[in-house]
């Protein structure tokens, strides 16, 4: 994926895009207070096209995240919301009857769409469910996750020649951000009940496919922008589906791991904040010597040494010329020298 496309002139970062995807925690919010300029800026692009959020929160509904959104002041509906449950319904349809029986691992964002299109719910193996379902919820305990392991092996365990019934997961985030700090993600639970079970299920959220598909049939997008702050699950996510991305840097991945990046979970854009959704990005261009130039930043790759010519204003300019540099390199970050200016 290459940082900057070939432009005759800077355009903004919405140029040619018929719709934003954007992602929730680190995008929109940080706890519960709103990024700073992140509700205006989604406002303003909503004005001109389609605004849709994206979230492998699977512990709440549409609805819900809708109310809390617009409680920060955003122009949301239901509607608007792609949530992973919403993603593993597409996958579950492909594997069950209609009406099927379902066991739920999770809460009401699970809950809320299997009944929405006419499945049944069960939390207990011994009613021989059709598939399984499982999300991250909270209150999630062992006893959860065995039920899960045993209808999963009711066919006779992970040995068994007998494939055993679907397993869906909404979204595998090793990690969930909470009040306290960073917690346990629905990835460490389906840890869990694979470890029991002996193989993998089909998952729903980003980083795969199938919540980007979502999106995409929803708004009837063909060219839309993916607005994300994590490059392991929203820009890559992005990268698979092929659709553009832009990294902000107001949640979790920085300057540091920008720079570390590798060639699936790279971004198009590199932005500060979401009001630079709406102004020109300036074109990355190969100078004397090879050094790329960004705006005023110029940095230039002379043997392993990340060389820094010169830092202009600093800022976004000369991390998105380092980045050009060390991603065009083909060489891994770990045997390069790399200033620690660049990512201090």
């Amino acid at each position: 994926m290459a940082l900057f496309r070939a432009r005759t002139e800077a355009a903004s970062p919405l140029a040619g895009v018929d719709a934003v995807f954007a992602d929730l925690d680190g995008v929109v919010y940080a706890g519960p207070h709103a990024i700073r300029h992140a509700v205006e800026s989604l406002n303003r692009v909503k004005a001109d096209r389609p605004v849709g959020y994206i979230t492998n929160n699977a512990s709440r509904s549409d609805a819900s995240v809708a109310r809390h959104l617009a409680e920060l002041g955003l122009e949301v509906t239901p509607h608007d919301v792609v949530t992973s449950p919403q993603a593993a319904m597409h996958l579950l349809d492909e594997q069950v009857a209609p009406g099927a029986l379902v066991l739920v691992v999770g809460g009401e964002g699970i809950v809320t769409e299997l009944e929405k299109r006419g499945y049944r719910v069960t939390r207990s193996a011994d009613d021989a469910p059709d598939a399984v379902v499982q999300g991250f919820a909270p209150d999630i305990a062992w006893t959860h996750l065995a039920e899960a392991a045993f209808a999963l092996n009711a066919n006779g365990g992970p040995d068994a020649a007998t494939p055993g019934i679907p397993w869906i997961a909404t979204n595998m985030d090793w990690t969930i951000p909470v009040a306290r700090g960073i917690a346990p993600g629905n990835g460490t639970l389906v840890s869990a009940v694979h470890t029991a079970v002996g193989r993998f299920p089909l998952v729903a959220g980003k980083p795969e496919t199938p919540i980007f598909d979502e999106a995409r049939r929803r708004f009837d997008a063909a060219s839309p922008l993916v607005v994300g702050d994590r490059l392991d699950t929203d820009i890559l996510g992005a990268n698979r589906s092929g659709m553009a991305s832009a990294v902000v840097l107001t949640g979790i991945d920085r300057a540091k791991q920008l720079l570390a990046a590798d060639a699936a979970s790279r971004p198009d854009f590199i932005l500060g904040d979401l009001r630079e959704l709406h102004r020109p990005y300036s074109v990355a261009e190969r100078v004397r010597g090879g050094a790329v130039r960004v705006g005023g930043a110029r940095v230039q790759l002379e043997g392993n040494r990340v060389r820094i010519i010169d830092e202009g204003a600093g800022g976004l300019d000369l991390l998105r010329a380092a980045c050009t540099v060390i991603w065009e390199s083909g060489v891994a970050i770990h045997a390069l020298d790399v200033p620690e200016r660049l990512y201090a």
